[in-house]
């Protein structure tokens, strides 16, 4: 069997031996990734036990839930948050298209934060039968690791469990950090962003990533004042130049205040609400900070290297490319390992272990062309690399090809925000390395193209594809003018 190829050195262990272990598989964390790979390998045969904490939508050390960050307090919850804020544009947006609105609009916040709400019990609660169907054993408290085939289970009245598992899988995800200033305690992270009684008036939010840049949105679009506080000249470290200048550029346009290369010193409580210091000796004056500077792999609780599995200085579990650890028996995936943190990248990473330890088909996890959003208004998606990327990685030179137009709904409604689209293409291949949007719609259309790059296509597949008209996307199959050519210095292909 093909499953020997990682696990020979179990194998030699008796039958007798293999009974005694309480289940086949132990996973420890059921987010995303620890929920795929406990019902995939059940659906092999595998008998599963998993363990997860009490739900609630703000976690902490000793709170989770089942469904974990992407579901309860991360992708969905924010998304729907988006759709919500969305709304305010359209609206304004709708009067020139004949609908006569009001010049005032009300907002309940409450009623929305309750529909958001209701949302997340319900896909607890559909996570928790997706395992029970799988025939699943779901655990709920904290789980450790006290030996190489050994979990300990906190229960909720305190009392101790101990279960042996012939294989273990950490798959406790990530938590937001917070900057070691004066007064961080003042502020927020992601998880209470989700879930704030009232509706802030006054927005401070500090970080450059997609979840600053998505919370900055959401709150504006909502009606708020908000200030945006980044290290760097330009947000979204890591994408595309050329998209992080639309994105900000769309930011500023719907009117959030950017900050670039600052950095906030210290928090103040006031009588008038938060008082903010920066680095450059600014003062602002907020209802809510939100700190959105990063995660940390969430493996501080888990007794690891008491029992020798590796970790990096980030807190982060070491893996080879199945996701094994150094311990032969306990492994781990998604955002705890800190490799490409999305929740369906830890998903693929719990197919591939279910594959390789339980389906009898030794499987690596593909990281190349993994599409990805920023769910700012509007969005921006992305596959492949990035311009940047490219250059950096080809052997030939790089064509770029671009495409900015006033979207056909704009047209109309006299909104000012132009849509950009972006290939990038080896020239000696003639192969698209990779795709950018940033435009209403973006993540819908980036996922097919994802599917094309995944394919290897090549730009000539592109222009001779025909398309949907009248559409964005079809920009992307009539993108006939190279932008510009990076003549890039082509590496020794012999050794001399």
């Amino acid at each position: 069997m093909a499953r020997k190829i990682l696990v020979d050195e179990e194998m030699d262990q008796t039958n007798k031996e293999e009974a005694h272990y309480d289940f086949d598989l132990f996973v420890i964390g059921a987010g995303s990734g620890g929920v795929r790979a406990a019902r995939f390998s059940a659906n092999f045969g595998a008998k599963v036990g998993i363990c997860e904490l009490p739900f609630h939508p703000i976690s902490s050390e000793v709170i989770g839930g089942v469904g974990g960050t992407c579901v309860i307090r991360g992708c969905v919850p924010k998304k729907i948050l988006v759709y919500g804020a969305t709304f305010g544009g359209e609206l304004e947006d709708a009067r020139n298209y004949g609908w006569e609105l009001n010049e005032k609009l009300d907002f309940n916040w409450k009623k929305l934060l309750h529909k958001k709400t209701d949302e997340i019990i319900r896909l607890n609660g559909i996570y928790k039968r997706l395992l029970s169907n799988a025939g699943v054993k779901l655990f709920e408290g904290e789980g450790k690791i006290v030996g190489p085939n050994e979990v300990e289970l906190t229960q909720l009245d305190g009392t101790k469990l101990s279960y042996s598992a012939k294989h273990i899988l950490i798959a406790t995800g990530s938590r937001a950090h917070r900057p070691l200033i004066p007064g961080q305690e003042l502020g927020i992270t992601s998880d209470e962003a989700l879930s704030l009684e009232d509706l802030p008036k006054r927005a401070v939010v500090f970080g450059g990533g997609y979840i600053a840049v998505e919370f900055a949105s959401i709150w504006r679009g909502l009606g708020a004042d908000v200030n945006l506080f980044f290290r760097r000249e330009l947000p979204l470290r890591g994408f595309d130049d050329e998209m992080r200048a639309v994105v900000a550029r769309n930011l500023e346009a719907r009117g959030v205040n950017l900050h670039a290369q600052t950095n906030l010193t210290e928090l103040v409580k006031t009588d008038n609400g938060i008082k903010v210091i920066t680095d450059h000796g600014e003062e602002f004056i907020a209802d809510v900070v939100l700190f959105a500077t990063g995660r940390l792999p969430n493996s501080k609780r888990l007794n690891l290297e008491a029992v020798g599995v590796e970790l990096d200085n980030t807190g982060a579990v070491k893996v080879d490319e199945y996701s094994r650890t150094n311990i032969p028996s306990i492994w781990a995936v998604g955002d705890v390992t800190n490799r490409m943190n999305l929740t369906p990248v830890a998903l693929m990473e719990g197919t591939c272990f279910a594959k390789t330890v339980f389906g009898g088909e030794s499987s690596k996890a593909d990281y190349s062309n993994i599409p990805c959003a920023v769910f700012s208004i509007p969005p921006l998606s992305v596959v492949g690399l990035s311009e940047e990327q490219a250059i950096e990685q080809a052997n030939s030179d790089v064509l770029v090809f671009t495409s900015t137009f006033n979207p056909m709904k704009n047209t109309i409604s006299g909104r000012q925000e132009k849509t950009v689209m972006k290939l990038v293409v080896d020239q000696e291949t003639d192969k698209v390395l990779g795709a950018s949007m940033c435009g209403p719609d973006s993540p819908e259309i980036m996922q097919g193209i994802a599917v094309a790059l995944k394919c290897g296509a090549t730009k000539a597949q592109f222009d001779c594809t025909v398309g949907i008209h009248p559409s964005a996307a079809e920009e992307f199959v009539t993108m006939r003018s190279v932008s510009r050519r990076i003549t890039v210095s082509r590496k020794s292909k012999t050794n001399p």
